[in-house]
């Protein structure tokens, strides 16, 4: 087949694409022409999922406390310009630009739990409606509502809706990126390469690691249209080069990303469950996505989008632990779209069928995230109860050797206590918070510090059962010389211990 006969790919119908009308004739149809093929079902490919997304990520959106990597958002959003422009030049140098785009969000909207998370919100339901628009392009409208609806309703969709990362605008980037390539090697202009190469750039700019859906639009270029490769090749180094100049940066100084680890057979077991929420939807997902491979063309740009990225992440992170399930959510679009074109395929009653079953699956993890420890960390519910309690002249510490070195512990006071009702910050020798993941720097004369603190609040990460154990340095001696343990809380994913100096009552 010579390279004139791909032009289809991003043309086919259902008639072309081997797609079953699985709604019934329409009475206003032309003969000929499929029944979902009408301006009404184009229309429905975008606007029922994008408003499904919305209405399931702004459900309780504010509920859940935020975790340890929103908290930081919060505290970039909240410091001056000056400190985020500064982040260009350090080991923030990858988050920037996200920093930087919640900081200009904050001054109009502000930084409360619901206002962080709106952009998410926003991107996701923008992603709906581009995955229903591109499936319906590919394959057909049905397909598009179809594709849509199934990404809607991932519990993983909803969750980084309502979370204050970049993960959401990744993939909104990475399904324009992928929407535009397709008219790109069809129609080739340089406006269309252009706009192609900004998209990537977007991308990188939200996750350096989602530019391995470069891959795989590369695999679908080299693959169908030879012809193109050398203008895809330019568009893309061109997209890629931002996020190339801020990972040298970053690298340099010292990346400040979300935990990664080495891809074991434990941590790769566990990937679906990430990705999808749950690991019977992976299971689902992948089975109905085998029964679309058949449809070459339509398909093949999505199972590129699918399983390229994984298998080149997993090739890297051999070499340095830079594995993390959630640098691969940009490809849940791709497994929802050829899900989605298989349930096409069967007809309207598997097709609800396999939606219920989508639903029904998803429904108590759905639940779960909404919870107040919804993220895995109950950050509102220990602030709370440090306020129910809170007495004059209490003191607080936080861990030098927890993960963030204590600015997680001060950013979640700071966002969730006011300034008078809040524990004072004993061992700060400077700002009780100075915004984003910068630490504070402490006293050197521990003792000193805590003179006449009676009462002391500890602030841990991660469920200890010895709330003062590996506290870093003299303080953990000189706590447990000085101080005992009077009460002790567990909220999910943090410990928070209430010590008293008895003797400072004699």
């Amino acid at each position: 087949m010579d390279d004139a006969e791909t032009l289809v790919l991003p043309r086919l119908g259902p008639a072309e694409a081997g797609v079953e009308d699985p709604w019934g004739e329409d009475q206003g149809t032309a003969p000929g022409r499929p029944a979902t093929d009408t301006p009404r079902w184009r229309v429905a490919a975008w606007l029922v999922p994008a408003l499904l997304m919305g209405a399931l990520s702004v459900l309780r959106a504010g509920a859940p406390g935020l975790r340890m990597e929103e908290l930081a958002t919060w505290g970039a959003a909240g410091s001056p310009w000056r400190d985020n422009w500064s982040t260009l030049r350090g080991g923030e140098a990858a988050l920037a630009p996200y920093h930087l785009l919640m900081r200009a969000w904050a001054e109009v909207f502000g930084t409360s739990d619901l206002a962080l998370r709106a952009p998410s919100i926003l991107a996701m339901a923008a992603a709906a409606a581009l995955v229903g628009t591109l499936a319906a392009r590919m394959f057909a409208p049905a397909a598009g509502v179809l594709a849509g609806v199934v990404f809607a309703l991932l519990p993983t969709s909803t969750r980084y809706a309502q979370e204050a990362q970049p993960y959401a605008l990744t993939l909104l980037a990475a399904v324009l990126a992928t929407s535009l390539l397709v008219p790109a090697i069809d129609r080739p202009r340089f406006w269309r390469f252009a706009g192609y190469a900004g998209a990537v750039a977007v991308l990188g700019l939200c996750d350096v690691a989602a530019l391995l859906l470069l891959a795989g639009h590369g695999w679908a270029v080299f693959a169908f249209r030879r012809r193109m490769a050398l203008r895809w090749l330019v568009a893309a180094s061109v997209g890629a080069l931002p996020a190339a100049a801020l990972l040298r940066v970053a690298v340099r100084h010292g990346t400040h990303l979300a935990q990664v680890s080495r891809p074991s057979l434990d941590v790769l077991a566990a990937t679906p469950r990430e990705l999808f929420g749950v690991a019977a939807l992976a299971a689902l997902l992948f089975a109905l996505a085998l029964f679309s491979l058949p449809l070459r063309y339509s398909a093949a740009i999505y199972t590129a989008w699918a399983v390229v990225p994984p298998l080149g992440l997993l090739l890297i992170a051999q070499a340095t632990p830079i594995w993390l399930a959630q640098s691969l959510l940009f490809t849940l679009p791709a497994w929802a779209t050829l899900a989605a074109a298989a349930l096409a395929r069967a007809g309207a009653r598997w097709s609800a069928a396999a939606l219920a079953a989508i639903a029904l699956i998803g429904a108590p993890v759905q639940v779960a995230l909404r919870e107040p420890d919804g993220h895995r960390q109950a950050t509102r519910q220990l602030a709370e109860i440090i306020e129910a309690r809170l007495q004059p002249g209490d003191g607080v510490v936080y861990s030098a050797t927890d993960a963030g070195g204590g600015w997680v512990g001060r950013n979640l006071v700071a966002h969730y206590l006011a300034a008078d009702r809040r524990p004072r910050d004993v061992l700060a020798a400077g700002p009780q918070r100075a915004g984003g993941r910068r630490p504070v720097a402490e006293c050197t004369d521990v003792a000193a510090c805590l003179r006449g603190t009676r009462r002391l609040w500890v602030v841990r990460l991660g469920e200890r059962a010895d709330p003062v154990r590996a506290l870093g340095g003299p303080r953990e001696r000189l706590l447990r010389t000085r101080y005992q343990v009077a009460q002790v809380w567990r909220p999910t994913g943090l410990t928070l211990a209430l010590l008293v100096d008895e003797r400072a009552e004699l």
